[in-house]
């Protein structure tokens, strides 16, 4: 039996699409293949298919060209070529040179002097031809695939208003010396032969050509930080060799080689610090606007600034498996993917445009029958196919998505896909995890209490220990401690040795229970304990000198992102493994009144789905392998990406930076982007559903209806754009 191969994941650009019904059409060509699930995307440019059954890359370029486009392999971000932009500003800027003039006479017709006609026609021809070429060859590469879009309907519109008008100056009364004929904003009923319309064909052209131009700017706006996001890395790297340093393109870097940070400089790739100490600027890549200090042992990513000193890395991670091209390829591929509102606009468009067809002969026929003259009807029509143009339908959702996800990843919020946004709507009841979570995820000393020389003598004997608890107490003593001689390490008790000259033994009650314990320290014990810490008793010359509080320490931002998820609408609860004490006493302190704890990692699965089975639509926030589960269950997964690899895997939104606030501005920005991609819709749905019976009124002129259709597609992409201007909680 043949063994099946696995699905393979292809992306293509897409060459020649001007509006959504040319993505629904590449789509369902794509999707006919056996073995093929594909999804277009007209704001991106580009298909993304899911190809099994031995489908090549070469099969789907060869489907979408015979479709009448073109397809290959994307290039690389800086490889992009500007042509298109370019060559699309040529053909409106002499489009408005000779379509102003020819618009401005016949709006005044005080200006209309004897053959003005015959000027207007010698400067809108080329307008139509040149200017209005693109529409034309796509309409006439649509046509002889037996297919209708957009540009079939801007083709038909302005070479019909341009046709008439030849027609009415050639053979009509319109070319005879001394014709005028005044402008209206509505259709003049029962016109005649001296009517032409060469300022509707050139003004069309003009204002689609406009509308055109800057759509794709701003597109290109809408893409730049995910652009800025793939340019942040840098582009050489000083390896050492042999100790001596070598300089070599980035690509060249294996997992193991040491390479040099220096001042200002990028760091290449994602590793560990074997040498030096600064501080480190992750700010495009995280979100977070204050360095970080860096020492030896500590990771670090590619594409962070070094703020401070100088730094030997080693590499762990390079090309594709670092961080920052895992959180490129996320994004791109939650810009790639469609929502299930865009899917119905996609449908929408895929029959819009013979229904708009139909409905501008209907038209036409019906204002000839009602003996209005064939100049109105054909004004209404023309007015109908115009009007109806669906981009604002195509651009509604993709646009938003890709301005959204590009706002995200600049401020560390990866949005894994379209879908995760009615998710961040539904939710009621948001799960956190403790460790590493709400707490920082290690040991740290709170607060110390009794004689002034307890710190420094229980550091000192802590620092050949290997435990959390003595390391944090290391940590906060800081590098100068006193020599320590006959240490001993006593297994599940403490440390002892001696120090100074004196005996000091470091460590839980039992060790020191033939010590005296004066009260007040005993209340400090006492207190410590009923808040969910950890007390160690430092003792020497028979009595205990002092106690250390040691615990896992709840992250700064915690308690203000538990109010800020409140503010959303949100029930938070604390998720933990810990103790109910301990537990609690973290809840508190962080303003949670919800508490499930001593859960056993395998439970947290359970604890995602009581609160599902009791009507709860739940985001759980983790950060371990223990939590990769319950991410997957709960309806939004948020993970920490600080965390595992198996965290973020898991997750539908992962969190950069290990900070709880980003949990909460996640949220606020997949719900913003979600209402924008509502509002585009809205409009685009709107716009069309009143202006198609005006024109069909005989109430809008068409150059007038090509301006708003012009202006309607340019309008949803400015909304959102409006989302680069989200900013995080303070």
């Amino acid at each position: 039996m043949a063994l099946q191969s696995a699905p393979q994941r292809i992306e293509l650009a897409i060459g020649g699409m001007t509006c959504a019904s040319c993505a629904s059409r590449i789509e369902k060509k794509l999707n006919r293949m056996p073995g093929v699930t594909a999804t277009v995307n007209y704001a991106t440019e580009k298909a993304t298919a899911t190809v099994e059954g031995g489908v090549t890359v070469k099969d789907l370029i060869a489907t979408v060209e015979k479709t009448g486009y073109s397809a290959a392999l994307p290039a690389a971000p800086e490889a992009r070529p500007e042509k298109p932009r370019d060559e699309l500003r040529t053909r409106l800027l002499v489009s408005l040179a000779l379509g102003v003039p020819v618009v401005v006479l016949a709006m005044v017709p005080a200006w209309q002097f004897t053959y003005w006609q015959w000027l207007s026609l010698t400067l809108a021809a080329p307008v139509v031809v040149y200017g209005g070429w693109p529409f034309h060859k796509a309409a006439a590469v649509n046509l002889r695939h037996g297919a209708a879009t957009m540009d079939t309907l801007i083709s038909m519109g302005t070479l019909a208003a341009f046709g008439w008008s030849l027609w009415a100056l050639f053979f009509g009364t319109a070319g005879e010396p001394g014709m005028t004929h005044p402008f209206s904003l509505a259709i003049e009923r029962g016109a005649g032969t001296d009517a032409i319309y060469l300022e509707v064909a050139a003004g069309v052209t003009m204002f689609i050509l406009a509308g055109r131009y800057f759509e794709a700017r701003s597109k290109r706006r809408a893409g730049s930080a995910l652009r800025a996001l793939l340019e942040l890395g840098a582009k050489d790297v000083a390896v050492l060799r042999d100790g001596t340093e070598v300089r070599l393109p980035v690509s060249q870097l294996i997992v193991g080689d040491r390479f040099v940070v220096r001042p200002g400089e990028k760091i290449a790739t994602d590793g560990v610090i074997e040498d030096g100490s600064s501080a480190v600027d992750a700010s495009m890549l995280t979100g977070e606007s204050v360095p970080v200090e860096v020492g030896p042992e500590t990771p670090v990513i590619g594409g962070t600034v070094n703020a401070g000193g100088r730094l030997v890395v080693r590499a762990t991670r390079v090309g594709a498996d670092t961080q920052l091209a895992q959180m490129a390829r996320l994004v791109e591929q939650a810009q790639a993917g469609k929502a299930a509102v865009q899917r119905l606009a996609d449908r929408i468009s895929g029959v819009f445009v013979p229904i708009v067809i139909a409905l501008a002969v209907g038209t036409l026929g019906y204002w000839i029958g009602t003996g209005n003259g064939a100049t109105a009807a054909f004004t209404a029509a023309v007015a109908v196919l115009i009007i109806a143009c669906p981009c604002a339908l195509g651009l509604a959702t993709p646009t938003a998505l890709l301005v959204g996800t590009g706002r995200g990843a600049q401020l560390g919020i990866l949005i894994k896909g379209p879908e995760v946004l009615e998710s961040t709507r539904r939710i009621d009841t948001v799960l956190l995890d403790k460790t590493g979570t709400i707490t920082t995820g290690r040991m740290t000393l709170l607060d110390v209490t009794g004689h002034p020389d307890t710190l420094r003598l229980a550091a000192a004997v802590e620092a050949a220990s290997e435990h959390p608890i003595a390391q944090a107490i290391t940590r906060a003593a800081g590098d100068t401690l006193p020599a320590v001689t006959q240490f001993r390490n006593l297994e599940g008790l403490g440390v002892r040795g001696i120090a100074e000259g004196r005996e000091v033994t470091v460590g839980r009650t039992p060790l020191l229970a033939d010590h005296t314990l004066p009260d007040d320290l005993a209340r400090a014990k006492a207190d410590a304990e009923a808040a969910g810490r950890t007390a160690v008793l430092a003792a020497w010359d028979g009595q205990v000198r002092g106690v250390l509080t040691v615990a896992d320490a709840v992250k700064p931002t915690s308690r203000q992102a538990v109010t800020a998820l409140r503010r959303l609408g949100l029930t938070p609860i604390l998720l933990t493994g810990d103790n109910q004490t301990v537990a609690r006493a973290v809840a508190a302190e962080v303003g949670i009144d919800e508490v499930i704890a001593e859960v056993l990692p395998a439970d947290k699965v359970d604890a995602v789905k009581r609160q599902q089975a009791g009507g709860k639509v739940v985001a759980m926030v983790g950060d371990g392998v223990n939590d990769a589960a319950a991410l997957a269950q709960a309806d939004l997964g948020l993970a920490m990406g600080t965390g595992t690899d198996a965290a973020i895997e898991a997750s539908d939104l992962t969190l950069v930076r290990g900070d709880l606030m980003v949990a909460a501005d996640a949220i606020r920005l997949s719900r913003r982007t979600l209402h924008t991609i509502k509002g585009n819709l809205f409009w685009a749905l709107a716009y069309n559903v009143a202006a198609l019976p005006l024109a069909a009124a005989g109430l809008l002129n068409p150059m007038i209806a090509g301006a708003a259709m012009a202006f309607s597609s340019v309008f949803v992409v400015a909304n959102s754009l409006r989302l680069r201007r989200f900013r995080p909680v303070r």
